[in-house]
């Protein structure tokens, strides 16, 4: 047993002959660069989730970036450089650059230590004149107080912004998360709930936004965009219309292979996400009692897609991290930290024009003593004991 070859490793591959026939054809085909399959995927998926569009692009990462970017040049919504964006404490590093990158200033808020998400009433108590919007993050799977927060933006005409990466197929009062914001985004990279190698996507119901993100995912270009468009008439010469620059955009573009991955992988979903429910449910009922970690509280209206298994460790085991995650290691047990733990910690911040707001108990307490294991689409009952076990002996 290794570190190299874990037996409970935090991810393992969703793909079978179905992924590998899909990528031959696209072999055979030729056709590398993004086309009709990923225009195929991107159907399937604004389907799966409910909202009107959704635009495929590289990575997760770049799924934040283009939906900030597309909301930073809409004309509708009224962000200026300057407004601040609240944000929760714990998420990962690209929820916080594009904010920054692009000209807001990110606003750090604590998190709910149960939840691991956002606490509605920080954010509540953060809201200054200069802001101007909510990113809300559904760590690891848990739908974040999305009603709650789409109160409070209501109440203080703020915009809502969802980074569903780590939490495809969580749903919150039977709707998808990723769609109770005016964009929401997702990831499909390898260790997520589908993957397609690298990749992304980014839902909305906002026309603009949709044709703003088609332009920007490639170079700011009007080539992609329809005749009739809402981001800038086009001239009807076919010629002309190729390199036509409108809008600051990047290369976010994804691959064919990726877009024939992602359906195939999207009709898998419902199972695998079955698989992870009833891993889920295993390790809430090992855990149910154990007095020295607290694992991830999901609420009552909320149905959780358990990306991982996360532990903060209280009483005997608090401030003994290194020590669990040292045991786990021997066994063959892979272990992280919750995402990147308190990120206002994180030297990066020097270089972010950012606040905090507030103290950050939750955040600091994740921080110290966060972790999480991995969960998979097919049953881990033998891990779940052994961990369970492992936490009794340590």
């Amino acid at each position: 047993m290794t570190n190299e070859q874990p037996w409970y490793p935090l991810a393992t591959t969703t793909w079978d002959d179905a992924e590998y026939a899909a990528m031959r054809e696209v072999i055979e085909a030729g056709r590398f660069t993004m086309g009709p399959r990923v225009r195929r995927f991107e159907e399937d998926f604004a389907r799966f989730t409910g909202s009107r569009y959704a635009v495929m692009v590289n990575s997760g990462s770049s799924a934040n970036l283009l939906g900030i970017a597309a909301a930073a040049y809409s004309p509708h919504l009224g962000l200026r450089r300057g407004d601040e964006i609240i944000v929760p404490a714990v998420s990962w590093a690209t929820t916080y650059y594009p904010i920054s990158q692009l000209g807001f200033v990110p606003v750090l808020v604590d998190v709910d230590p149960d939840t691991l998400n956002i606490d509605p009433e920080r954010v509540r108590a953060a809201v200054t004149p200069r802001t101007r919007a909510v990113f809300a993050v559904n760590l690891l799977g848990n739908p974040a107080e999305l009603v709650a927060l789409h109160e409070i933006c209501a109440e203080h005409d703020l915009l809502l912004f969802e980074d569903n990466c780590e939490s495809l197929g969580a749903t919150l009062r039977e709707r998808q998360t990723g769609t109770f914001g005016v964009f929401g985004t997702y990831s499909s990279f390898f260790s997520h709930h589908i993957s397609t190698m690298e990749g992304g996507l980014v839902v909305t119901d906002d026309e603009y936004l949709y044709q703003a993100m088609l332009s920007m995912r490639a170079h700011g270009w009007t080539r992609e965009l329809p005749a009739e468009n809402l981001i800038h008439p086009k001239s009807g010469d076919p010629f002309d219309d190729l390199f036509r620059f409108v809008l600051p955009g990047y290369n976010l573009r994804p691959l064919e292979l990726s877009g024939a991955l992602g359906i195939e992988q999207l009709a898998k979903l419902p199972t695998l996400l079955d698989g992870r429910r009833e891993n889920a449910r295993r390790f809430v009922e090992a855990l149910d009692g154990f007095p020295d970690a607290r694992i991830q509280r999901v609420a009552a209206d909320a149905d959780s897609s358990w990306f991982g298994f996360s532990f903060v460790l209280t009483g005997r085991l608090k401030g003994r991290r290194a020590e669990l995650v040292a045991a786990l290691t021997r066994a063959g047990i892979e272990s992280r930290p919750i995402v990147a733990g308190n990120f206002a910690r994180n030297p990066v911040m020097r270089h972010l024009d950012a606040r905090v707001d507030g103290s950050l108990h939750g955040a600091d307490e994740i921080h110290s003593d966060g972790l999480f294991i991995g969960n998979h689409h097919y049953p881990i009952p033998e891990q779940i004991i052994a961990v369970r076990e492992l936490l009794d002996t340590v």
